[in-house]
């Protein structure tokens, strides 16, 4: 038996799609027993996600251990790593943000039953740019080089999506439209999978697009998103080591749950035309979609039904050339790279919502 079959074996992750987060789906179950708890969480999940905020959930669940950790690291967190991953981020933030939407997302929506849960809820087709821009907007707070500290939003901006995520479980179980086949909404697998597709799938597009990402800072990203994953609950044996163990993680998933399926379709299109309505830039729709089934590669891209002719050559060489020599540019400071990046962002994003 080879490495991957040792490791995450079908019998392990058969079993990961099975759990969600106990101690979330838990506090979900008690709290939405009763009406007058149940809008006070409503309340809070709508508020804006900063100190006070997180201050004030944990003084109204003193005894909810999950909440009363969540501003704690886990003990195998290093700051030196998360401070390094943070700057790499800062320095390639334009492009990795624009990675979500043609690589990370759209590889999600191939796991046919994780992708269910989405299609179901009908948010992502219904209310697109909302729901990609706090997809975002949570990406950008937990990836600043503050955002673990005194002064940041990650661990609240965490919280708040656990316990959402748990939230999803809960309604959608209770629906009656779901079919215990795709296993449970939002699992442990498909939590695994969707972390892997926002930092080790990251750094697979940023070098398809020609940067220069040392194995050292590839492995600072990625053990921010270990931490992240960690506080959102996912399961200590999901998340990799190292990036050896995140590529056969991935392999495993992808093999098991990669499909081609109608709502993978539906979800890929909502994505598709966003991304090209609110294009502002010189690329044709024939080079946006051309440039998704590179970087998400044909196999992939036919299951999704991203249909483009290939990206001629000398497009994708004078890309690459160019993110090439970027890699040349004086790092400067990352807090100042963040900030300006994040504001350009915000801007672009007011004139499209």
């Amino acid at each position: 038996m080879n490495d991957q079959g040792k490791i995450y074996s079908n019998e392990l992750l058969d079993l990961k799609r099975t759990l969600g987060d106990q101690p979330a789906d838990d506090f979900i179950q008690q709290v939405f027993a009763d009406e007058s708890k149940k809008l006070q969480l409503q309340q809070w999940l709508g508020g804006k996600a900063d100190q006070q905020h997180l201050t004030s959930l944990k003084a109204l669940y003193p005894n909810v251990e999950f909440i009363a950790q969540a501003s704690t690291l886990p003990p195998w967190a290093d700051p030196k790593l998360m401070k390094a991953g943070a700057a790499f981020f800062a320095r390639h933030a334009e492009m990795i943000m624009s990675l979500l939407g043609l690589l990370s997302l759209p590889y999600c929506y191939t796991a046919a039953n994780g992708a269910m849960v989405l299609y179901l809820s009908e948010l992502i087709r219904k209310q697109t740019t909302k729901r990609l821009y706090d997809t975002a907007i949570f990406v950008w707070e937990v990836m600043g080089p503050e955002a673990f500290g005194s002064q940041g939003n990650a661990f609240q901006e965490i919280l708040k999506v656990r316990i959402l995520h748990a939230a999803i479980r809960y309604y959608t179980l209770k629906s009656g439209k779901w079919d215990e086949s795709w296993g449970l909404p939002i699992n442990q697998e498909d939590m695994a999978g969707t972390n892997l597709s926002f930092s080790l799938i990251v750094m697979r597009g940023l070098r398809l697009l020609g940067f220069s990402v040392s194995q050292k800072e590839q492995e600072a990203f990625m053990h921010v998103w270990a931490v992240i994953g960690h506080l959102s609950g996912l399961h200590a044996d999901l998340i990799p080591e190292n990036t050896k163990m995140a590529q056969l993680l991935d392999l495993s998933i992808k093999q098991r749950q990669f499909h081609t399926s109608v709502h993978g379709k539906e979800l890929t299109k909502s994505l598709t035309d966003h991304i090209l309505k609110v294009n502002k830039s010189k690329a044709t729709s024939d080079d946006i979609l051309g440039l998704m089934r590179h970087l998400l590669g044909k196999e992939i891209a036919d299951m999704l039904s991203i249909e483009a002719p290939e990206l001629p050559g000398y497009k994708l060489t004078l890309l690459r050339t160019a993110n090439y020599l970027k890699g040349f540019r004086s790092e400067g400071n990352s807090i100042h790279n963040y900030r300006t990046a994040y504001s350009k962002y915000k801007k672009q994003s007011a004139s499209v919502q």
